[in-house]
């Protein structure tokens, strides 16, 4: 019954928008879908990454050292920022991400690494595994057992943000995307922006505080 109860929140987390989510509808619009699913194997291994560092001791070094986590927000920020100026660029420049011929301007093995770095840079994500870890530790699970809770979230998000990553490339969504670029990428710079700059608060006051 715990185990449900995890499992629950954690696909309930991975279904709500949020930095993973976007990161694959972008890498979808502009890359395509297998691009897009790329990502999204990215992220799923980024989720397996969180759990077996936790599994192995990184919540003792988490409540060792509290300074990593606003470490992660820094660089968490820093990245979406990157990537709501990128965007912005995009933007103002009318620069498509789509290419008209069908070439994805992103390689797999990149968008891969999109995918897993948006998630191992991101202390919410950080922040539930403790939040796991813990919760498995009070009802007696061992190290080997919160892997496999690890490896049943990653194969979930494989699943999850893959979906998404068809969806956002269908042609409905590349047709819309076609046509409405600018605002698109506008819409996600701020979004991206928004993101990294709340991170970043979020550090400077964790470091006052």
């Amino acid at each position: 019954m715990e185990v449900l109860t995890i499992f629950a929140g954690i696909i309930l987390a991975q279904v709500t928008p949020g930095p993973n989510l976007m990161a694959t509808a972008a890498v979808s619009l502009g890359a395509g879908r297998v691009a897009g699913i790329a990502a999204a194997l990215g992220i799923a291994v980024g989720v397996l990454g969180w759990s077996v560092g936790f599994a192995f001791g990184m919540g003792a070094f988490v409540a060792a050292f509290p300074e990593a986590l606003v470490a992660l927000r820094l660089i968490g920020g820093g990245y979406f920022i990157y990537l709501g100026l990128m965007a912005l660029r995009r933007s103002f420049s009318g620069a498509r991400t789509m290419p008209l011929a069908g070439t994805a301007p992103v390689s797999y093995w990149a968008a891969f690494c999109r995918g897993l770095f948006v998630v191992i840079t991101n202390p919410k994500a950080a922040l539930m595994w403790l939040s796991v870890s813990m919760f498995v530790a009070s009802i007696g699970f061992s190290p080997p057992e919160l892997v496999a809770i690890g490896m049943g979230a990653a194969c979930s998000a494989a699943v999850i943000y893959s979906g998404y990553a068809i969806l956002f490339s269908t042609r409905v969504a590349v047709s819309g995307y076609d046509r409405f670029y600018r605002w698109i990428e506008a819409a996600s710079g701020f979004a991206f922006g928004a993101i990294g700059g709340k991170l970043a608060v979020e550090a400077v006051h964790v470091t006052h505080d």
